[in-house]
């Protein structure tokens, strides 16, 4: 079992599972959909290729909150040929996560890192306006999808004390286990699909920070 990891970072990101009419309201966390749809794009997948989707779909998902972030809510108007109105976008600013993707077949999971670094479409965390920061993709990993999320270092800055959230994908008959309407099955901006997929939230405490590296910006000059 491999697991492929996503460093999830920009100002703003917005990950919408439950929007509807003028209110364009953002999860705590990445969805799955949000994510699938985001290497869709790298691969260059059609938005109704439903066969390409569930391929993607069939990979288990999860998410580590390593930096939670703040919401932002956005006034927005916005104008047809006919009328103008106002829409409520919501954002979260300043947050950082880490998802894995985990698959028995490393192949996929490669050809997907490929695609992530040189993709054939353009990249957003939700949003055409919430473009990633860089590393975005930070590799395969050998091991099952929550015990890599429990030992990989913290992405984001010196976490306060306390513990890191992961929401991942679960088994149905797990008690704690809830639905979310969260998997993708056709993008097509005619016909959007979505099915449920049951998630669970875990608690753990934060894993080790990296070790500062010195680095001297002037040492070049001085030789």
């Amino acid at each position: 079992m491999a697991t492929l990891l996503l460093r999830l970072a920009a100002p703003l990101q917005a990950w919408g599972s439950d929007s509807k009419f003028e209110t364009r309201k953002t999860d705590r966390e990445p969805t799955k959909s949000g994510v699938v749809g985001l290497l869709a794009a790298a691969l260059g997948l059609r938005r109704d290729d439903t066969e390409g989707l569930a391929r993607l779909n069939g990979l288990r998902f999860a998410v580590r909150a390593d930096q939670e972030g703040s919401l932002l809510v956005d006034f927005h108007t916005a104008k047809s040929r006919d009328t103008s109105y106002v829409t409520y976008r919501h954002y979260l600013q300043d947050a950082v996560f880490l998802a894995g993707l985990e698959s028995g077949d490393e192949a996929l999971l490669r050809e997907l890192e490929a695609a992530l670094r040189h993709p054939v479409y353009p990249l957003y965390l939700g949003r055409r306006s919430c473009p990633p920061t860089l590393p975005l993709c930070l590799g395969i990993r050998q091991g099952s999808l929550l015990d890599v999320l429990r030992t990989e270092p913290m992405q984001g800055r010196k976490p306060e004390t306390g513990k890191l959230r992961i929401v991942a994908d679960a088994d149905p008959a797990d008690p704690a286990a809830v639905p979310r309407q969260d998997l993708p099955m056709s993008f097509s901006p005619v016909h959007r699909q979505y099915g449920f997929r049951p998630v669970r939230e875990w608690r753990l405490d934060r894993p080790e920070m990296p070790e500062p590296t010195e680095h001297d910006p002037m040492a070049e000059l001085q030789n």
